[in-house]
């Protein structure tokens, strides 16, 4: 996990998105246990109750079951339904802003695909793909 901390939202939150982060990306797998309050208070030099809050939200999304005596562990299906609700997210509220910019500045799915083109280049509009029912894009006159 990340030692910095931004102001953007709570620690506990942040605790809670890292955690969503490690089993997304698979650094802590269904049934594995969490590192322990303790010790995540200790090494970021937070309060164990902000450790615990940021815990038990898991546990209220159902990614994580506490077990008396043992510590918190991974529930099976917590990546199918983090990757569901993330890409539902993504889907909702970050793709449309993706897409209009897209629109906004031109690019073609080759170009988003194949990456960003070098900064002194500028694509003309020879390069522009033919519209849906065009033969061929317009040649631009010299």
């Amino acid at each position: 996990m990340d030692r910095e901390w931004n102001d953007s939202q709570p620690i506990y939150r942040q605790l809670r998105d890292r955690v969503v982060a490690m089993i997304l990306d698979g650094v802590l797998k269904e049934g594995d246990p969490l590192p322990s309050v303790r010790n995540v208070a200790a090494e970021y030099r937070v309060n164990p109750l902000t450790v615990l809050k940021g815990y038990q939200q898991l546990v209220d999304e159902g990614l994580v079951e506490s077990k008396r005596g043992l510590g918190m562990f991974v529930n099976t299906g917590a990546r199918n339904q983090l990757l569901k609700a993330e890409r539902q997210k993504f889907l909702g509220e970050e793709w449309p802003r993706v897409r209009a910019t897209i629109e906004r500045l031109g690019l073609t799915a080759t170009e988003l695909l194949n990456g960003a083109t070098h900064p002194t280049q500028h694509p003309s509009s020879d390069d522009r793909p033919a519209k849906p029912g065009e033969r061929n894009p317009p040649k631009k006159e010299r």
